[in-house]
């Protein structure tokens, strides 16, 4: 299997089930934010943080492939049989995000992203899922769209807020508190 197929050559490329699309689709779009989202996610994983986050974030990139998958199959034509996003794995998410929190101070004022580079990039993948999420909500706006992407979306920047917060206090990262001037 040859990686260039030159089939993208024109600003058009194929959805599962067939259907060609110019590059600049909204659909192209969700799954192409989704991907980079699951990129930087890879790029946490690189940092010396704890095995078991490790785990867990690459359990999340494991159904982000599955959402770009979804958000990436032509609702109409789509034939392939794709992992629906389910329950369980926005409970998985919840979970997490009840485990860190537990650990931490409670939240009395925002916060500035940053701290050290591990946080810092933790916070742009919050922000990159934040914006995967607008983007999905627009396309269900049009397009089927489950909602389950859209829930799974949500808490995962949720999620991703409170890992930042979880890596700033294990390796000791003051965070920095936000106050009007």
């Amino acid at each position: 299997m040859k990686i260039y197929t030159k089939t993208g050559d024109t600003g058009l490329t194929s959805l599962i089930g067939g259907t060609r699309v110019p590059k600049h689709h909204l659909r192209v779009e969700c799954y192409g934010t989704i991907d980079e989202l699951n990129a930087y996610i890879g790029l946490i994983r690189s940092y010396e943080i704890s095995n078991d986050l490790k785990d867990e974030l690459l359990e999340i990139q494991y159904l982000l492939f599955a959402i770009g998958a979804l958000l990436a199959a032509d609702p109409e034509k789509s034939k392939m049989k794709l992992y629906n996003i389910a329950n369980d794995d926005v409970k998985f998410l919840e979970r997490a995000i009840d485990r860190m929190d537990h650990e931490l101070k409670p939240l009395k004022n925002f916060i500035l992203p940053g701290g050290n580079t591990v946080v810092s990039h933790v916070h742009v993948a919050r922000c990159i899922c934040r914006r995967a999420e607008r983007i999905v909500v627009h396309l269900a706006a049009s397009s089927e769209v489950s909602g389950s992407i859209i829930i799974y979306l949500n808490r995962l920047s949720d999620y991703l807020f409170v890992l930042a917060r979880k890596i700033a206090k294990d390796s000791n990262t003051q965070e920095v508190i936000w106050n009007p001037r």
